[in-house]
């Protein structure tokens, strides 16, 4: 667990007991961000990564184990974007989104593998999306969009732009999900309740279906069906189509605003707000 004031834990799974923690900002000379911290760890392999360092050490990996530096690198910025683990090209790497844009690590060493300038505006949250040698991130605040290609000359990766979409196409805090060359998610900003849930084709950046009233939830895929949390608390099944918007079920079943992700699990959804949480049963 990585909290609002950048102290990263690891519990017991048995009783919740600490087994180790660290706080970043004494530890690292870290600084927090405006609203602060809200990126989750990475657990990639036997670490666990973060970032929110000072100068030189961005960048951090912990053992899992036994809390212990594993390594640290960079001299970033970080956002409220929690960073991802990808293999491109054969190369495994974990991302971050940070003020500067895109940069992508070794995740054994930290050593930087490639980067992306992207823009930054007040705040970055969704994390980046990746498809093959495809990553693409949003943020809101006039930003926008941008899909990147990452290409392998020997041992050196680099990106070059795709696309980028100035100012539209936002993903405020709603990381979308890929699926079959196709975006899914709340492609929105402050459209509080009313933000639309929308189909995109990657390649092109082209908006397949577009349906309003989600506000800026979350999505969660399962096999070919979205389960989509609005941010005034219903629940709705959508099918990965990107011929049409099929909506199966739609429900309100929960109460205060909704800016988190659902959970699925043996059949049930887990979902919560500002206010309570709801499990359901989902056939």
């Amino acid at each position: 667990v990585y909290d609002s004031d950048m102290k990263l834990y690891c519990l017991s799974a048995k009783d919740g007991k600490t087994i180790w923690s660290v706080d970043v900002l004494k530890a690292h000379d870290g600084t927090n961000i405006k609203w602060k911290n809200a990126s989750a760890p990475l657990i990639e392999g036997n670490l666990a990564i973060v970032y929110g360092g000072g100068k030189g050490q961005s960048f951090l990996a912990f053992d899992r184990d036994s809390g212990k530096l594993a390594w640290k690198s960079g001299d970033e910025t970080a956002t409220h974007a929690t960073p991802i683990a990808a293999t491109i090209h054969g190369v495994r790497q974990v991302i971050f989104f940070c003020t500067s844009g895109l940069v992508a690590v070794n995740p054994k060493t930290g050593k930087e593998i490639w980067r992306q300038k992207f823009p930054f505006k007040v705040s970055t949250a969704a994390a980046p999306v990746v498809a093959g040698d495809l990553v693409y991130c949003s943020a809101g605040y006039g930003v926008g969009s941008g899909l990147y290609r990452i290409s392998k000359d020997g041992s050196k990766m680099k990106s070059t732009e795709v696309w980028r979409k100035s100012n539209e196409m936002f993903n405020h805090w709603s990381t979308p999900i890929h699926h079959d060359g196709h975006l899914y998610g709340m492609f929105s900003f402050k459209k509080y309740g009313e933000g639309p849930l929308q189909c995109i084709e990657l390649e092109s950046g082209e908006v397949k279906w577009s349906k309003d009233g989600y506000g800026p939830g979350n999505v969660i895929l399962s096999g070919n069906k979205l389960i989509a949390l609005s941010d005034v608390g219903e629940v709705a099944v959508v099918k990965a189509n990107p011929a049409k918007y099929e909506e199966l079920g739609r429900k309100k079943v929960i109460s205060g605003k909704c800016w988190s992700t659902p959970v699925l699990s043996n059949g049930m959804v887990l979902a919560r707000s500002t206010q309570e949480a709801v499990c359901l049963k989902v056939k």
